[in-house]
């Protein structure tokens, strides 16, 4: 059995690789600060950014879902690998050899199950594409050849052809030392009587990548008659390939779709290809499944339509499918804060065949002459009816008022119900009273919905370290303070109560830890003794000031790990629960844009802790005094006169300062 990873190594891959780096291969991160970044968090559905990252920190947080740790931590998240293999793949990355202990590192055969897969599709990738250039590939490269696409074009994404016969890739996947245990999961190979053979034969490939770039699995078109399987057969669900959270084209388009706003829905391969190549290259394409939810998610990661002008548009046949389809999208609509519309090709040509007859421009004209979602969704639903009749139409009415009052854009309604109106010839205002019926009935259903789930406030909040409460932003592996190597589920937290953030004491608490876990290097001498004298009105922020004055010791402002470091000493001292915390506060930006603005913002909010302790410990010595009876108790008198005036003097200094 493979060893434990040493904890030297751990820290050493955590300190070497790039938060930012690697979160910016999911999430479109913008400035948010000195040192900070922010964008829609990868964990939750949100319209307005709250995860924040902060790469010299090494950390993480979301403060809509209170999700927070390190790099190690948000890979696990994203990519669902176990703690040793997230940090073996880590490793890999920066070519740093690890070291184990309690036994030896895997053997080739124990590497992580995720990377073998990963491996072994890279491999079957570049197999296919050698097998293009070859003699019996002629059926594919006539294909190719046929829709306008050239030999650059096939090399850019990375087109290949699956040999005929029923062992071709299996043969060679063996002989790079793969097993077929391993080859099974792949899902590249069937399984009969005989054991395995190749599941893609005789046909077109194109490989599709996750949004980092990895091959995860292919599609595959017929070429020949005799082929009696479906005309494009995919990759089934395997660890690496979920149909439903993939989007063929996503690793190529992310960069464009993030700087342009824009998100262009095809519906096959070539149809991606033929947008790239005439110049919208922000289109992507679902893989044998409809555009759902989990595609949303993916999109909006890289939209960032949390800003005005976002677009999403999909492009869809004019038949009656096509109609069906842009339907189903309208469903999905409201999850975008984007504007969405649809985009039909003259005489129902899918971009593909628009750009072969009618070239790369007729393309770019599809998409920016594209409808509205709203008043594509309206005409189909109309052409269900008979709107020749009265009774037609009103059943027309009847059934777009929902859509109209589904609109989120409030000052859109009005508008989309007087072009209804006059579509169905029926007066405006009858349209009006129908669409706020719908609204009406709509807000009763999803309040009646949201009833259970309404959350109650408090004069504190509940914290726990993970964003579903199950505890795993804290001592779970991966996560800061995570045990190397440990891979069994950890009980559950106590969660902590955090005080009121509007509560001006907990709020000048909380500025004074931000800046000292975040700036250390920027508080002056003088103020950290001022803040180690402090004591916090909450247990929840004595207990992070007093891990940093118990870490401050280790503190080296040289040390190359930066404020990765500081932080791991701090954490370090720290009680598991607060784990979390420590990440929140960590990444929370401060109000400053240049580093003389932060070291004056922490001088400001140091000072003003300090001034409350004193002025605390002064109302505390004058009640004690005003207790105290001058004549019999004159000794006890005097000291808290001259402790009061010690204590003044202490506050005129620090102001002076």
């Amino acid at each position: 059995m493979a060893g434990l990873i040493r904890r030297e190594d751990i820290d050493e891959v955590r300190s070497r690789t790039d938060l930012k780096e690697i979160v910016d291969q999911y999430v479109t991160l913008k400035p948010a600060g000195i040192g900070s970044y922010k964008g829609l968090c990868p964990f939750h559905d949100e319209r307005t950014p709250s995860f924040h990252v902060r790469p010299q920190m090494g950390t993480y947080h979301c403060f809509g879902c209170d999700e927070s740790g390190d790099v190690i931590a948000f890979l696990m998240e994203m990519d669902h690998t176990p703690f040793t293999e997230t940090v073996e793949r880590l490793a890999a990355r920066i070519g740093y050899e690890l070291r184990y202990e309690q036994g030896s590192g895997p053997k080739r055969e124990e590497v992580g199950r995720r990377q073998r897969l990963l491996d072994a599709h890279k491999i079957a990738a570049e197999f296919f594409q050698r097998n293009l250039y070859t003699r019996q590939a002629t059926a594919a490269q006539q294909f190719l050849g046929e829709r306008g696409f050239d030999d650059a074009a096939a090399r850019t994404y990375g087109i290949g052809y699956a040999p005929k016969g029923w062992s071709n890739l299996l043969k060679h996947l063996r002989d790079q030392g793969f097993t077929d245990q391993e080859l099974k999961l792949t899902g590249m190979f069937s399984e009969g009587n005989r054991g395995l053979y190749d599941r893609f034969r005789g046909r077109l490939i194109w490989p599709i990548h996750a949004v980092a770039g990895e091959v995860i699995g292919f599609g595959a078109r017929k070429l020949y008659e005799d082929d009696q399987g479906p005309k494009y057969l995919n990759t089934p669900e395997t660890q690496l390939y979920k149909k439903s959270q993939v989007l063929y084209g996503i690793n190529l388009a992310k960069r464009a779709i993030a700087k342009g706003k824009q998100v262009v829905v095809v519906e096959g391969y070539t149809d991606v290809m033929a947008c790239h190549l005439a110049g919208v290259e922000t289109a992507v394409a679902t893989c044998g499944t409809a555009f759902g939810a989990d595609h949303i998610k993916i999109v909006r990661r890289f939209l960032s339509d949390d800003s005005a002008g976002g677009e999403v548009i999909f492009t869809f046949d004019g038949d009656a499918a096509g109609q069906k389809a842009a339907l189903r999208a309208f469903q999905e609509d409201q999850r975008f804060v984007a504007q969405t519309y649809v985009a039909v090709g003259p005489e129902g040509m899918d971009p593909c065949d628009l750009r072969l007859t009618r070239g790369d421009a007729a393309v770019r004209d599809l998409v920016s002459t594209r409808t509205p979602l709203f008043e594509f969704a309206l005409k189909a639903t109309i052409r269900d009816y008979d709107v020749n009749s009265l009774e037609g139409r009103l059943r027309a009415m009847r059934a777009c008022a929902p859509i109209v009052a589904q609109i989120r854009d409030s000052s859109l309604r009005p508008a989309y119900a007087r072009e209804l109106s006059g579509w169905l010839g029926i007066e405006t205002d009858e349209v009006m009273r129908a669409v706020a019926a719908a609204s009406k009935r709509g807000s009763s259903s999803q309040q009646r919905g949201q009833q259970q789930r309404a959350p109650q406030h408090h004069e504190s909040q509940q914290f726990s370290s993970g964003r579903d409460g199950s505890g795993r932003g804290s001592d779970t592996p991966g996560r800061p303070g995570g045990r190397p190597g440990d891979s069994q589920e950890q009980e559950r937290p106590a969660e902590v109560q955090l005080p009121n953030p509007r509560e001006p004491v907990a709020r000048m608490e909380r500025e004074a830890l931000e800046v000292v876990l975040q700036v250390p290097d920027l508080v002056p001498d003088a103020y950290w003794g001022h803040f180690e004298s402090a004591e916090m009105r909450y247990p929840v922020h004595q207990a992070l000031h007093d891990a940093i004055v118990a870490a401050r010791p280790e503190y080296d402002v040289n040390d190359p790990r930066g404020g990765r470091g500081w932080l791991e000493h701090v954490r370090g001292q720290l009680p598991e629960p607060l784990h979390g915390y420590l990440a929140q506060l960590s990444v929370t930006p401060l109000p400053a844009s240049s580093e003389q603005q932060v070291r004056n913002y922490a001088v400001g909010v140091l000072t003003s802790l300090v001034e409350m302790h004193i002025n605390r410990a002064k109302s505390d010595k004058l009640a004690h005094l005003n207790r105290t009876d001058p004549q019999q108790e004159s000794a006890l008198y005097q000291s808290l006169q001259r402790e009061l005036l010690d204590l003044e003097m202490q506050r005129r200094s620090l102001l002076d300062n």
